[in-house]
Formats: C-alpha cells, structure tokens, sequence
C-alpha cells in the first residue's frame, strides 16, 4: 500500500470550474492537482510531462472535445490514467461518446466535493464509477444509432452473465456473493469478457452489453 496521494490533471475550458474544483481538492490530503488544461489539444501533452493517475475532464469544449480527448489517452498511451468525465448535463449524448471511448465514469458538476473526491479515489484504484440507471436511459436514448461492439456472441453463459450483473452495478465482491464464487474467479471472468469485447473497462463492457442486446434498457 503506498501513502503517495492520487494526482489528478484538470481539464475545462471554464477558468472558474478549474479553480473551484483545485480549490475543493486541495482540502483532501491524499489528493494533489498537478496541472490544469483549458482544452483536449493540451491533454495528451501534459498527460506525458505530468503523468496524473487520474484526468478530469470536462467533455464540451471548444478545439479538441473530450471525447477525442479520452480515446487520444487510450490509443497513444500504452499505460493511460484513468479519466473521469465531469458534466453540467446528466443525459448528455457527450457523456455517452466519452464512456464508449473509455472513460471510467461521470460525475455531475453540481456533486458534493465529498462525492468528487471519493469517484477520483475509485476511478485510481481501478474501479469503474457506474450510476446503472443513468447508463440504461443514455443507452435508450442512442437505440440503433451506433454499432455494437463485437464479440458479445463469444461470451460463454457464465461470462455473460457476469457481465449482466456488471450492468446492474454490483461490484466483484457483490458478484462472488451472488453466484456464490471466489472473487478471483469472477475477475478471471471480468477479464474474459473485456478481452473478448475489447473494452478498456467495466463502463465500455457494460455499453457493449446494451448495444448487444444482451441487456435490455428499462429491463
């Protein structure tokens, strides 16, 4: 276990957002800002001279989106940092391309600085920030507007059905205690069915298992 705090790059195009949010995180202690962007063209940059565990970004934004941003992160970096959208608008088609592209999850710019701290420590540790209700009506919301990712039809039942419960929101843990399994199994299967969907994360897996089908938005 390591006492070094999690570093996390600011990106928004609002100078306001980014000292609010600087001055929010600076009353964490096992939290340091180390840099600031005011746009997705001086992430990729910054992100190689700073290396951030963790990216907050915003997705609106004038030159470069977040979007583009994120999937940047995830095709130049062979070890990219985690990124944690953060956004005015809940049901935001943005929101939606930036979790496909690979972010870890979304936060709401009105949260609570204890909601903000906590997703950034999680997003660090690995975990993807699902709100299942929220990803349901966005998933609704883009039906038949984009292709689903391939490889749902490869998963075994077992995986497929880890998967299902992934989409419900229910953790590792959670997992292992319903289907009555080791936790290290059920991260076997995680890992089985981001290779064979080709998702970054549990966020991608959980989008790839609604475009599928597999899930049903509203079920």
């Amino acid at each position: 276990m390591t006492d070094e705090p999690t570093t996390v790059l600011l990106v928004d195009d609002d100078e306001l957002t980014r000292t609010g949010l600087r001055a929010l995180l600076s009353t964490e202690p096992d939290v340091r800002v180390v840099g600031e962007a005011s746009d997705g063209t001086q992430v990729l940059p910054l992100v190689f001279e700073l290396r951030p565990d963790v990216v907050l970004m915003d997705v609106r934004m004038p030159e470069l989106d977040g979007i583009k941003a994120t999937a940047l992160l995830l095709e130049r970096m062979p070890e990219p940092p985690k990124v944690l959208v953060i956004t005015t608008f809940e049901n935001d088609d943005y929101v939606y391309d930036a979790l496909k592209a690979g972010a870890s999850g979304f936060l709401l710019k009105r949260a609570r600085p204890a909601q903000i701290a906590h997703a950034i420590r999680l997003v660090a540790a690995g975990d993807s920030l699902l709100f299942p209700d929220a990803v349901r009506r966005m998933v609704a919301g883009r039906a038949g507007l984009s292709p689903p990712m391939p490889g749902h039809t490869a998963l075994t039942p077992r995986e497929a059905e880890v998967l299902q419960l992934m989409a419900a929101g229910l953790s590792n843990q959670d997992i292992a205690e319903r289907l009555v399994v080791g936790v290290e199994t059920v991260k076997t299967h995680v890992g089985n069915v981001f290779a064979k969907l080709g998702a970054a994360n549990r966020t991608q897996a959980v989008i790839a298992a609604y475009e599928s089908g597999l899930v049903t938005p509203g079920r």
